[in-house]
């Protein structure tokens, strides 16, 4: 059974949409996106620095971009689930058929605009702790006013909160934590200080017709396999402001039978954790289009 996932903020990097509009037709549907939510995809995808692809209003777009882009390259896919970190859910809910793709395009531009806005009313970021206990490391955070943004498993949870938090955090690590890790995000997501988007997007998402999940949808809010369309949309609204628990998503792999995770384009990340967390699981992350004669194998081997 295999698994097909996006992974979320922070995985984009300068130029890693280069080879993939290379291919037949890639860039001019890249292009008509960008016409469609008036950001040029195909200029931040190819050519912009980190600096600029760091903006949480381009980088969210591109990534779901990258993500539909990078999935349809596969051909006709019917994995046995689908998950997205964070923003990457939004590209789930395009692969499960909850919204089509300029739909998920738009929401997610409206999205990080939103998150933006947010994020410029305090300067607020994120940090990755490696290693430790979780119970320490969470009772930790709490010391220090911080949020548990992502608990991702295999050792790994995002702390979130004000610069001067986050600096407190890095002086001050959890005992047993090895690193403490600034993420390449422009704000603390998925805590309380992204609020003013929930309202936003949740009157963006009045206007969206969601089907129905047409494949497994596996929530960030609990891990659960949630089988309506409108359930996955006030979920999507939801969690802007409120952890991701990638760790409980990971757990319902495993009670699913999941034996391959396909992360697709700019994957790593999530392959990385699921390396530590589901031993025996086979992996693969779609970094370039040299990387899709073996998806296309491993999708084979591991579905019906």
């Amino acid at each position: 059974m295999l698994v097909l996932v996006a992974p979320g903020q922070g995985a984009q990097t300068p130029g890693f949409l280069t080879e993939w509009l290379e291919l037949p037709g890639a860039a001019d549907r890249v292009a008509a996106w960008s016409d469609v939510i008036g950001l040029d995809l195909v200029h931040y995808g190819t050519k912009a620095d980190a600096d600029a692809i760091r903006d949480t209003a381009v980088a969210q777009p591109l990534l779901v971009a990258a993500g539909l882009l990078s999935a349809s390259a596969l051909g006709d896919v019917a994995p046995g689930a689908v998950a997205g970190h964070s923003v990457g859910e939004i590209t789930a809910a395009a692969f499960a058929g909850v919204l089509d793709d300029t739909a998920a395009l738009s929401l997610v531009r409206k999205r990080g605009l939103a998150m933006a806005d947010a994020a410029a009313v305090t300067e607020t970021g994120m940090a990755a702790l490696l290693g430790g206990d979780p119970e320490v490391t969470l009772a930790h955070l709490e010391k220090l006013g911080l949020t548990p943004a992502n608990i991702n498993g295999a050792g790994q949870i995002v702390a979130a909160g004000t610069r001067e938090q986050i600096a407190a955090l890095e002086a001050d690590k959890p005992e047993g934590v090895r690193r403490v890790v600034a993420l390449k995000v422009a704000g603390a997501f998925h805590t309380h200080h992204m609020g003013p988007a929930v309202d936003t997007l949740a009157k963006a998402a009045e206007a969206l017709t969601p089907g129905d999940p047409k494949l497994t949808y596996v929530s960030n809010r609990d891990g659960q396999a949630v089988a309506s369309g409108g359930e996955v949309l006030e979920r999507l609204v939801g969690q802007v402001a409120n952890p991701v628990r990638w760790d409980l998503c990971m757990e319902t792999f495993k009670e699913l039978g999941v034996t391959a995770l396909l992360e697709v384009c700019p994957g790593g990340t999530l392959t990385g954790l699921a390396k530590r967390a589901l031993p025996g699981v086979t992996t693969l992350a779609l970094k370039t289009p040299a990387d899709l004669d073996a998806a296309r194998e491993l999708i084979a081997e591991h579905t019906a």
